[in-house]
């Protein structure tokens, strides 16, 4: 990107991808965002956005106009490891030259303690196979946002577990992520050209989920949730030295406890 316009596709317009290619198009940038569905798509062109239908669970028809774009960011829960095959397919016959793979911290083991890019992962998860469909392809360059738990507008912590629900393993650490992070941690990776790399997405505190879900309830006014405590607790701890290191990048909000939605 260097401060320079470009064109960037973004594959999911749901709560990231919408405020991601707005944020995008503010800096300048031309922003090509697709939907499932002809309605969604509608309105996304109301908001004056460039909008296509695809699902890469389906035939993909508007694939390759959608495709004509310098970076492409894929931001869609699907697993479907066929339907990321075709895209790959049409990836490598369209004119983009960088994929940004927004990835899931769930690519690491509960039991694995601190988890960092550089660790060998111990079980070759569907999202770690669609990680290296990406990541091996000799036709572009790509690159790996691993998001831990999303919070902010619309995912106010405090409300996980309302209505009744209870925390299962209490004495786990939590791992999020705000939304205006992983808007400018994408933003951060494209603008400094931070190709061929695997990046983790994580606020810096990691308290118990009992003590931090208990904490964020009552900030609002809600009861206390039920916990439930196991023997064995997950040890799972996301780490996010890397980000800092290597990219300077600043969290906006790195106390998960001081966030707001």
């Amino acid at each position: 990107m260097n401060n320079t316009t470009s064109t960037i596709s973004i594959l999911g317009s749901g709560w990231l991808g919408l405020p991601l290619a707005k944020s995008l198009q503010q800096d300048g940038q031309k922003i090509r965002l697709s939907t499932r569905s002809l309605e969604k798509a509608k309105q996304l062109s109301e908001q004056n956005l460039k909008s296509y239908v695809v699902d890469i669970e389906k035939e993909l028809t508007n694939v390759p106009d959608f495709l004509q774009a310098d970076t492409l960011i894929i931001n869609i829960t699907s697993k479907q490891l066929s339907g990321y095959q075709a895209l790959l397919n049409e990836i490598e016959n369209s004119p983009i030259q960088h994929v940004l793979f927004i990835s899931s911290t769930s690519v690491y083991g509960n039991d694995q303690g601190l988890c960092k890019e550089s660790d060998s992962l111990t079980q070759e998860t569907n999202l770690r196979c669609i990680e290296k469909l990406f990541t091996d392809s000799p036709n572009f360059e790509c690159s790996v946002i691993r998001f831990a738990g999303l919070i902010g507008p619309k995912r106010h912590p405090g409300r996980f577990f309302t209505n009744g629900k209870s925390i299962k393993d209490g004495h786990a650490k939590v791992n999020l992520i705000h939304q205006l992070d992983c808007i400018k941690l994408i933003k951060t990776v494209i603008k400094q050209g931070a190709w061929g790399e695997i990046f983790n997405g994580c606020a810096d505190n990691h308290p118990s989920k009992s003590a931090y879900y208990s904490t964020m309830a009552k900030s609002l006014g809600y009861p206390e949730p039920s916990c439930q405590f196991s023997d064995n607790a997950v040890s799972k701890v996301v780490c996010n030295e890397k980000v800092k290191a290597q990219l300077n990048y600043q969290f906006i909000f790195p106390d998960i406890y001081k966030v707001t939605c």
